[in-house]
């Protein structure tokens, strides 16, 4: 698998607009994936704890708080990197999302580039089985559908 999947979709909205909703909306517009699962019991609402450090978390119908990852660069509106840690990953590995927001006209070009899964080992429960091409592009078709929730929830 190669060490990134990229996938990127026009926003019918600011960079600006576009980060605060990606950020400050995420539990809105995000989708759970089974196959990327955050956490070992049924899926819950994700949120950002905005600037450098902060957390994103998942916090189940129970209150119980998983931290999936922390926020390594905070450049709004242009840029978001943070760290992502699935419930299936081996203790001490996780992979990075980097999220730009660049005006193209009146929209933004949302890119997503989620980098680190080739580290993961292949007899890993978070693989699945798959082949690594295939990993990479349910990845980036999940990816692409989270991106979409994104578009319908800016509009």
């Amino acid at each position: 698998m190669s060490s990134k999947v990229y996938v990127a979709l026009r926003v019918k909205a600011s960079p600006a607009r576009a980060f605060d909703a990606f950020v400050g909306e995420i539990g809105v517009w995000w989708r759970p994936n089974m196959l990327f699962a955050t956490t070992p019991r049924a899926p819950g609402s994700l949120a950002f704890e905005p600037g450098e450090g902060g957390r994103l978390t998942e916090t189940l119908a129970n209150g119980k708080v998983f931290e999936i990852g922390r926020i390594l660069a905070w450049a709004p509106p242009e840029r978001l990197v943070f760290s992502w840690r699935q419930a299936t990953f081996p203790p001490d590995l996780v992979t990075e999302v980097e999220v730009r927001f660049e005006a193209v006209g009146e929209e933004t070009r949302v890119s997503v580039e989620h980098r680190g899964f080739d580290r993961i080992p292949q007899d890993n429960v978070a693989r699945h089985g798959f082949p690594d091409q295939a990993l990479g592009m349910r990845l980036a078709e999940w990816w692409r559908d989270l991106l979409g929730g994104l578009d319908r929830s800016i509009r």
